[in-house]
């Protein structure tokens, strides 16, 4: 069975997708500790970060950087904290989360709502910064 970011992926389910290459696929946190708030997948179902091969990790890795920075652009903060939890979908993923203070990435934090049309916008704001 697919998981809810594979379905995302597939177009199955709507997204607010930052970038997308041939391997990897970004998009907003529907949840979000911040504005801007993003996670990072290969387009491959692996449920544990340290099950990709080295190749799939650091290309992960490297795709996270280039969306990190463009959300580093659009969105005001001191920097882009990463963070790999990986119990609540069974699929790799890497949080980027725009910070000014550690607290900004306490996954204990009431997640931020947003409207639909602030969702698209803030998507729009990074992908226009995205340099693949």
């Amino acid at each position: 069975m697919a998981t809810i970011f594979t379905k995302i992926i597939r177009g199955e389910i709507p997204c607010y997708k930052i970038a997308e290459n041939d391997r990897y696929f970004a998009f907003l946190d529907i949840n979000p500790l911040k504005a801007g708030h993003t996670l990072v997948v290969p387009k491959n179902e692996v449920d544990y970060i340290f099950e990709l091969d080295d190749d799939q990790l650091s290309g992960m890795i490297l795709f996270s950087k280039k969306v990190a920075a463009a959300i580093k652009c659009a969105i005001p903060c001191n920097r882009i904290g990463i963070a790999v939890l990986g119990l609540e979908v069974p699929h790799a993923h890497i949080h980027l989360v725009p910070m000014d203070s550690m607290e900004d990435i306490n996954f204990r934090n009431p997640k931020l709502k947003f409207t639909p049309e602030e969702f698209k916008e803030i998507a729009k704001k990074i992908r226009g910064k995205v340099v693949l």
